[in-house]
């Protein structure tokens, strides 16, 4: 069967290396017979902010519940159509790139926007019974892959461990384990472009859509990083490592599983 890839990128500028690499995930995927789905998030004039205005039918008028009026509209067939097709596009895709400038140790807000908006109760999160049970490893998505592209504007010395701004991944954690991996997908390692803001030259562009059209080239191939599942038995309760796991390690990195990396 054809795989599907929906990416979805979040650049307001057309000639922008983002959207320069955009265009290779398209054209390498499309050449490897791939159906790719392209969410522009900034030409979609996406809405950006989950507020009131997207439960037009409320379940309780008097006070405006996230989750009460997310599970309501998405179990009833009463969210905003835009929320509808990009919810179609993520059960159809069996790979999810996102692409994007990192812009404040993050990614801009309209896709930040995308994701609360899209990830509606009983489809991002409290999955089948409305628990915390079906999540990091499991979940909607789970069986998908997803990668994540962002051009950084500083040098890659910035990002080493011992880095000024910390390691890449370890900033976009939240966005890697918490909205990629929480739903079940299998994350890959982050793919960055540093001192994307230096890049002038079109010897140097095309150094990095040469780099990134292997990352692309490897996309159902290649190794996930090994996040440590939910519902593995790493964890008591579905909520903290057991004593036994990783006992030297706290923080981010003790829920990767680094004896399974590479």
């Amino acid at each position: 069967m054809t795989k599907k890839a929906l990416v979805v990128f979040a650049h307001p500028e057309p000639t922008s290396l983002t959207r320069q690499l955009v265009d290779v995930t398209v054209e390498t995927l499309s050449a490897r017979g791939c159906e790719v789905m392209l969410s522009d998030l900034y030409g979609m004039r996406w809405k950006a902010v989950l507020d009131a205005d997207d439960f037009p039918s409320r379940a309780d008028p008097d006070r405006l519940s996230f989750i009460v009026e997310s599970g309501h509209a998405y179990s009833t067939g009463r969210q905003p159509a835009d929320v509808v097709a990009e919810q179609e596009k993520l059960e159809r895709a069996d790979a999810v790139i996102l692409q994007f400038p990192l812009w404040w140790f993050g990614a801009p807000a309209i896709l930040k926007g995308w994701i609360e908006r899209v990830y509606a109760f009983g489809f991002g999160y409290g999955y089948k019974d409305g628990s915390n049970r079906y999540r990091y490893g499991d979940g909607a998505l789970k069986g998908k892959r997803a990668l994540v592209s962002v051009c950084a504007g500083g040098a890659a010395a910035d990002y080493g461990l011992r880095g000024v701004n910390g390691p890449i991944e370890h900033i976009l954690f939240p966005l890697t384990h918490g909205a990629l991996f929480y739903p079940g997908m299998d994350v890959l390692p982050t793919h960055v472009v540093y001192g994307a803001a230096h890049i002038a030259t079109v010897a140097e562009v095309e150094m990095a859509k040469r780099a990134w059209r292997r990352r692309v080239e490897g996309l159902f191939e290649d190794a996930p990083i090994p996040f440590r599942s939910q519902n593995g038995g790493d964890y008591v309760d579905r909520r903290r490592l057991r004593d036994d796991v990783a006992p030297s390690l706290v923080g981010l990195s003790a829920h990767v599983d680094e004896e399974n990396w590479g």
